[in-house]
């Protein structure tokens, strides 16, 4: 492995050690845990591959949650809405 490959994956191993446990769920167990939450926050990312997906990710009794779409999801009112410049997983 070259020294740039080697710094690369030290690079990655401590992003994932960071941001702790990330949960990827499906879009309707996201808007699920989203009204179980008192007061939610989401934070919502729109990127462009190939068409337009939007990542969502929220936090909930410790876990951070994440998922992605084609199309935006709808939440109540009651929810806090971010909008991030992107949102990268590891991974």
């Amino acid at each position: 492995m070259t020294n740039g490959a080697a710094a690369a994956a030290i690079a990655a191993a401590n992003a994932i050690k960071a941001s702790g446990a990330i949960v990827r769920i499906e879009e309707k167990d996201f808007q699920s845990i989203v009204t179980k939450s008192e007061k939610p926050l989401v934070i919502i990312s729109e990127f462009k591959f190939f068409g337009t997906y939007y990542k969502y990710l929220t936090g909930y009794k410790g876990f951070v949650f994440y998922t992605k779409s084609r199309t935006p999801l709808d939440f109540g009112s009651n929810v806090e809405v971010m909008t991030a410049k992107s949102i990268w997983i590891p991974g």
